[in-house]
């Protein structure tokens, strides 16, 4: 068994076929057919399938398809549901008050769609363009040449058991190297976490804020079924001082697809996102809707929310940051997928100029062509609505309300983030300990049979990819001062602390990880590191 890495050699490697890596592999294959320039472009994703890791709402605004793929509709893509209306409601414990609808959020022209979908068929575009997917292959590794310009990436060796040996079936990492590497690992990627170190990318912008967005799938009674629409709901169960809200879209064939975002800088580390979803299901005004229903999928994902400010500096030499590794999510839209596709598109044009040239200088003309986009523009009018919540639910609400309406965006001040999610949680001791009800396995379930529907599978003889940088701090620290949070902020039951007293030990379910990302976010001591696992490992997500 040699463990010498082959390798392959490409123009250009994108890491990650979401939306702003299969729309950058796109529009790099529709210049090189324009300008007879032929290119090598390689896509690599650590999901089974193209789609498999794909979790979002998702309403999409086709704004930047129209751009890509004008005859998106003659090629058959998955836009079934054209959006026919929208509601926006604040919930109480008992009842629920319709609000006029934000501008930001008004979806005339837009679908409800299976973004996971949509990907697989953007992967369809982009290899009737000559673009080579490699599906299954997780990126475990930058690569730099000797001047410390990235140089590619190398996937992750298969076939390595639980201890570090080598197994039977072991086989090397491959090397694939470029002249360019796009990174489009999505929100708090792996390698893009690295690079943001490495080239001090984070300098001078505001620390990243996210949220942990969970969705299920359900199939509802013909009745209840009103495709095309939107509902969002703000308010309870959430107390005032913490961020979040929910989704309700009807699709096609009798199904909605119904979520919850909780922001990750919440307070309480008794707070668990997953329980908070289950248990708005079962609020007087939502439960109707799903009695009688079936639920099909589940999944977990976290999403940037920094908005503009926290967007950091998205070049260094040798490759860019594409899409939610920078974080172009519209918090008020609560939308990424146009912005995140322009991203991409807007990278390639770049890239292909430099090629074009003949240069492999930093580019810089990506970042001023960002900046000279609809993305900037639209990303820019946003920015004050979200950090506006860190003063609470009302003040938010007021504030958001004189932004959008008398400055339109154009307020001469930007509202900061000044702190990451995980340095915002309080002591247990400083807390009130919330009970959750016992789900009813009717509208709300338990975390094991969600994770069950989402498909999840990892080779169980393999090294887990969370990694601890000191075991100690999960008893000495998280539980004794926070009682381990951790057990309640991963929508999956990764992270368990096991045995009695004196003996307790954090036990890592690594089988059950859903790719969510919000351990390595939310982990009070920063002590735990996402890393990839093999490649097809982890959920496979149907029309999510």
């Amino acid at each position: 068994m040699s463990s010498t890495r082959e390798s392959m050699e490409f123009d250009v490697v994108i890491v990650g076929a979401g939306p702003s890596g299969l729309s950058a592999a796109i529009r790099l294959g529709q210049l090189a057919q324009e300008k007879g320039t032929p290119l090598t472009i390689c896509v690599v994703d650590k999901g089974s399938e193209v789609g498999a890791h794909i979790l979002s709402g998702a309403v999409l605004e086709p704004r930047a398809l129209n751009e890509l793929l004008p005859d998106w509709k003659e090629r058959g893509a998955p836009l079934n549901t054209p959006v026919t209306s929208d509601a926006f409601m604040l919930l109480t414990e008992k009842n629920g008050f319709r609000l006029p609808t934000p501008p930001q959020m008004h979806n005339h022209g837009n679908y409800i769609i299976s973004l996971g979908n949509l990907c697989r068929w953007l992967g369809e575009q982009a290899q009737a363009l000559g673009v080579e997917i490699f599906p299954g292959f997780a990126a475990a590794e930058v690569l730099y040449d000797e001047q410390g310009r990235v140089a590619g990436v190398a996937t992750g060796d298969l076939g390595i058991g639980k201890h570090g040996e080598k197994k039977d079936n072991y086989q090397p990492g491959m090397e694939l190297r470029a002249k360019y590497t796009l990174f489009a690992e999505g929100c708090r990627g792996s390698l893009s976490k690295q690079l943001f170190g490495k080239f001090d990318l984070r300098n001078g912008v505001d620390p990243q804020t996210y949220g942990i967005g969970i969705k299920e799938l359900w199939e509802v009674e013909p009745a209840k079924h009103k495709q095309g629409t939107v509902t969002h709901t703000a308010g309870w169960p959430m107390d005032s001082s913490t961020y979040g809200g929910s989704f309700i879209y009807h699709l096609e064939h009798n199904q909605v697809a119904v979520g919850f975002v909780v922001g990750l800088d919440y307070q309480n580390p008794y707070l668990d996102p997953f329980m908070e979803f289950q248990r708005f299901k079962t609020h007087p005004k939502i439960r109707p809707l799903f009695e009688g229903g079936r639920r099909i999928s589940y999944g977990a994902r976290a999403l940037n929310e920094g908005g503009w400010q926290s967007i950091p500096k998205l070049t260094f030499p040798g490759g860019a940051l594409i899409g939610c590794a920078a974080g172009f999510l519209n918090v008020p839209k609560i939308k990424g997928t146009h912005t995140a596709m322009k991203s991409g598109m807007v990278a390639a044009e770049a890239l292909f100029e430099k090629l074009s040239a003949g240069a492999l200088d930093e580019l810089t003309n990506y970042s001023e062509a960002i900046r000279n986009s609809w993305v900037y523009e639209e990303l820019h009018a946003a920015r004050n609505i979200r950090p506006a919540f860190h003063f609470g639910l009302w003040a938010a609400l007021a504030y958001s309300a004189i932004d959008t309406y008398l400055f339109k965006g154009r307020a001469p001040w930007t509202l900061r983030h000044t702190r990451p999610d995980h340095s915002c949680m309080k002591r247990a001791a400083e807390c009130k300990r919330i009970e959750y009800p016992k789900p009813d396995g009717v509208v709300s379930f338990d975390r094991l049979s969600s994770v069950f529907i989402s498909n999840t599978n990892h080779e169980e003889d393999q090294p887990a990819h969370l990694k601890l940088a000191d075991a100690s701090v999960p008893i000495a620290t998280n539980l004794a001062l926070y009682d381990a949070p951790e057990q309640r902020f991963c929508p999956a039951g990764v992270s368990e602390i096991v045995g009695g007293e004196g003996e307790k030990r954090l036990q890592i379910n690594a089988q059950n990880c859903v790719h969510c990302k919000t351990c390595d976010i939310k982990d009070v001591t920063q002590n735990i590191n996402w890393t990839t696992p093999e490649g097809g490992g982890g959920p496979n997500y149907p029309n999510m």
